[in-house]
């Protein structure tokens, strides 16, 4: 068998599969953010938490993203009665930072530092108290959109996640988490100073 018929072959198996799992996905999954692949999603997500393209009636302006915390979903506002929704891992209890604020600053592949609050809740965290540099074992995963108020950093963020099978629950410390290939294709959507409201 040549190899442009292997190519095709695999092509069209995968489509097949695509097709047989029944989620509706916009764009292929992993993704490249910095020159890094992120990982293939092997890991069994509930698919209503799958990315997909759906109805919207809110009045949000084109380009906003609103977190909806107690649905466990994100939508990325296309306009024209249409919106980009990803589902999402939430702050525990208490925890989930509300209302509006701007992307700040993005960063691909970030470091991690846990704070000092996060570290008297759960001590076992004081052993990365030096910080995580970025990579597939950091908490923020393959990019990181950092959520400002007033022009400061509120040291909450839109973020990846090294464990995906978590998404669609309340386990974060006040984070917004994203499987790594809808963080990768919501950091590609989303410039600087995007508004966000979180609900």
């Amino acid at each position: 068998m040549d190899k442009d018929h292997m190519t095709r072959r695999i092509l069209v198996l995968g489509g097949l599969a695509l097709l047989a799992s029944g989620c509706h996905s916009l764009r292929p999954l992993g993704g490249f953010v910095g020159g890094t692949q992120t990982p293939m999603a092997g890991t069994r997500i509930d698919p209503r938490y799958r990315r997909q393209e759906v109805a919207y009636t809110g009045s949000e302006a084109p380009g906003t993203i609103v977190v909806d915390t107690t649905q466990r979903y994100l939508y990325y506002v296309e306009g024209g009665g249409w919106a980009i929704r990803y589902g999402i891992g939430v702050g525990e209890e208490g925890r989930t930072v509300k209302g509006r604020a701007t992307i700040g600053r993005k960063a691909e592949w970030p470091s991690w530092r846990p704070t000092e609050d996060m570290m008297q809740r759960k001590p076992h965290l004081r052993q990365y108290a030096g910080g995580v540099t970025g990579g597939p074992h950091n908490p923020l995963g393959a990019a990181a959109l950092y959520l400002y108020r007033g022009g400061e950093d509120s040291m909450f963020r839109l973020h990846g996640t090294n464990e995906p099978w978590t998404i669609g629950q309340a386990v974060s410390s006040g984070c917004v988490r994203l499987t790594n290939e809808d963080i990768v294709d919501l950091y590609s959507r989303t410039p600087v100073g995007t508004t966000v409201l979180i609900i």
